[in-house]
């Protein structure tokens, strides 16, 4: 039997129980934690009672051996008991704990099991086959809708080529590529209009000349 079912059937037996009269797992947390309370407020009371008995002892020392010893022993006494609630609380702490989780562990597997009815309560009003049947309308019309959503998005007018336009495309830049290389490889054309001309530089002499032989012809008829 696994620990589970041992914890369901003492949960049963325990549920048997209460309607005999048997606490239930809340009124025994409870119990528990005033019996802390308790012990905690006791702890409180005895490490009060052992600072007075060192203030005791402390107080008669030499003056009054007998006292000291006296107060010194029901410190013992009160340590001791101390030491015992101490060990008391961690007992109650790990009991309480352990019945805590074991009623959380009951609360969510019964919580658990209410919606496990829960959804198969749903699933037993479902049909696997009109399922499948919906999910295909679904599809349907969904590819109906793409069909429609195509057809309005499609162009009006003639249609092209694309291919065909991206081959005159090429076809131009490779036209408008040769005619720059023709244009970078011509040299610049020679002007047609005449460049003015300079005067001849023989002119003048000549001209030197001349006047010199007047000159001469006119001292000449003078004599």
């Amino acid at each position: 039997m696994s620990k589970i079912s041992k914890m369901f059937k003492g949960s049963s037996s325990s549920s048997k129980s209460k309607h005999h009269g048997g606490p239930s797992p809340q009124e025994a947390i409870h119990r528990l934690r005033e019996t802390e309370e308790m012990l905690t407020k006791k702890q409180e009371y005895l490490e009060k009672k052992i600072e007075q008995e060192i203030a005791i002892a402390k107080k008669n020392g030499t003056k009054n051996k007998r006292a000291a010893l006296q107060a010194l022993k029901r410190k013992k006494r009160y340590e001791q008991q101390l030491t015992q609630i101490d060990g008391t609380l961690s007992t109650i702490e790990f009991q309480r704990e352990a019945l805590e989780n074991a009623s959380t562990n009951t609360e969510v597997l019964k919580n658990m099991g209410f919606a496990a009815k829960a959804i198969k309560g749903v699933h037993q009003n479902i049909d696997l086959d009109k399922i499948d049947d919906l999910m295909q309308d679904i599809t349907d019309q969904q590819e109906v809708a793409q069909e429609i959503s195509d057809a309005i998005s499609r162009p009006f007018g003639q249609e092209f080529d694309e291919d065909e336009l991206l081959a005159e495309l090429e076809e131009l830049q490779q036209e408008e590529l040769e005619e720059s290389t023709k244009n970078m490889g011509k040299l610049p054309s020679v002007p047609s209009t005449a460049l003015p001309s300079r005067p001849k530089q023989r002119d003048a002499p000549r001209k030197k000349v001349e006047e010199d032989d007047d000159m001469n012809t006119l001292a000449a008829w003078a004599t």
